[in-house]
């Protein structure tokens, strides 16, 4: 491993602790912005930085996650996107939509070149999804749920779920614990020690999102493009055998679950 990764990783590791140990006050009164700030500021080199400076490398990344949420897109819709980072792909989402939101708790990453007159950048907290309750078509986030302290993962979901209308759908992605970890700690240790504080199976996302109140699906998809939905149930059968067998295993096993994600629905009634 390379001194820079070492570094990286010592630092995501002491970072994290800090938000692992802290108070749910201390986390919500702006721990999580003030870690995601130095985590930057410490890590010159992160990958998402590098990213956000060159406008080629924000596209190809944001492309196979446009494509997969074209198909639910109109000039009506409402969006949302939680932990934008870049906001890359919200602002791309924005020449299809009549309003696009992006939450998260820091700018840094966001290029100083022209928004468009529907994009809104909002402050988060790290755990409140601060845009009008009851407004939002289409919520999407990729890569958040699991860099949030446990204790705080329902209380954003529900913040999300009040963002929604009746109706309104929500996709959330995250890595799976099973063929993890996927944060810079991948490469050290056995579970995520860096700052995803907590990575989750399918089965656990699901149950998650079904506590705050959503009806939730599966669905397979391949480079952006949906292939079919899924029942849960199989789904459920092969985390339960993976989670029995040895790391060596168990983590190339669970690599095709990456293909599969989690459609939320608020309930019309």
């Amino acid at each position: 491993m390379t001194e820079e990764t070492r570094k990286h990783y010592e630092v995501e590791v002491e970072l994290a602790g800090r938000l692992r140990r802290a108070s749910k006050e201390e986390r919500l009164g702006g721990l999580y912005a003030s870690i995601y700030r130095e985590r930057l500021e410490r890590i010159p080199a992160h990958p998402l930085l590098v990213r956000s400076r060159d406008a080629q490398a924000r596209d190809r990344a944001s492309s196979a996650q446009l494509r997969l949420l074209a198909p639910l897109l109109t000039r009506d819709t409402v969006f949302l996107e939680v932990g934008p980072g870049d906001c890359a792909l919200a602002m791309a989402v924005a020449a299809q939509v009549k309003q696009v939101y992006a939450a998260d708790v820091t700018d840094a990453l966001v290029a100083d070149e022209n928004r468009p007159p529907n994009f809104r950048l909002v402050n988060s907290n790290g755990v409140s999804v601060p845009v009008p309750a009851g407004s939002v078509d289409l919520a999407y986030s990729n890569q958040v749920l699991e860099h949030l302290h446990p204790e705080d993962a329902y209380d954003h979901l529900e913040a999300v779920y009040r963002t929604l209308v009746p109706g309104g759908r929500f996709i959330c992605v995250t890595p799976n614990r099973l063929s993890g970890p996927w944060d810079v700690s991948r490469r050290y240790d056995e579970i995520a020690t860096g700052l995803h504080l907590k990575e989750y199976t399918l089965s656990e996302e699901v149950d998650l999102l079904r506590k705050v109140g959503f009806k939730v699906s599966l669905f397979a998809s391949l480079h952006g493009h949906r292939i079919s939905a899924l029942s849960e149930s199989p789904v459920r059968l092969f985390e339960s055998l993976l989670e029995v067998l040895p790391r060596r295993v168990r983590r190339p096993s669970a690599s095709c679950l990456a293909a599969v994600k989690a459609m939320a629905t608020k309930p019309i009634a």
